[in-house]
């Protein structure tokens, strides 16, 4: 099943680590929303633990580039959170693709970076269940090729690390 929705998931997420053990929708929910919680906290552990461990678990964006396996998403959210890009998004224009024990999330990430400076990224996140929903794959774009640069030049001069 395909649904179009907005689900506003941003610095107001909340963590709700205990809730992604629940299978189907209200799990992967959980599991989103925690993501979000813990991008927009800058809270490492929470975020590298909604990832599946597997050495092939893919995250792919404009700062990292292509990085496989829960160490490599670790050591870049590491670098990212302690500088001072204050990175701030909410998640939502999204299609969610229901597929059992696994769900896609399609949408946009708009939002701020250094206080002020904006950031609006295409993303899509994949999610398995199994016996809690964890993140499997990432890929998050920027169109713009001005907030691009700005983006990557800020974070290659050390603000994200």
């Amino acid at each position: 099943m395909i649904e179009r929705t907005d689900y506003g998931f941003g610095p107001d997420a909340r963590r709700r680590t205990e809730d992604v053990r629940a299978p189907g929708r209200a799990g992967a929910l959980a599991a989103l929303e925690t993501f979000y919680y813990a991008l927009n906290s800058k809270d490492l552990e929470t975020l590298v633990a909604g990832w599946a461990d597997d050495p092939l678990v893919q995250l792919n964006n404009p700062v990292g580039g292509i990085l496989r396996g829960r160490d490599a998403v670790r050591e870049l959210y590491a670098k990212v959170f302690a500088g001072t890009l204050d990175v701030q998004v909410t998640f939502g224009d999204a299609a969610t693709y229901w597929l059992g024990d696994s769900v896609v999330f399609a949408g946009r990430e708009t939002g701020t970076y250094l206080g002020d400076r904006p950031l609006r990224i295409r993303t899509t996140r994949i999610f398995t269940y199994g016996g809690a929903w964890q993140q499997v794959h990432h890929h998050g774009s920027i169109d713009d090729p001005e907030l691009l640069t700005a983006y990557q030049l800020a974070v290659r001069a050390g603000v994200g690390g």
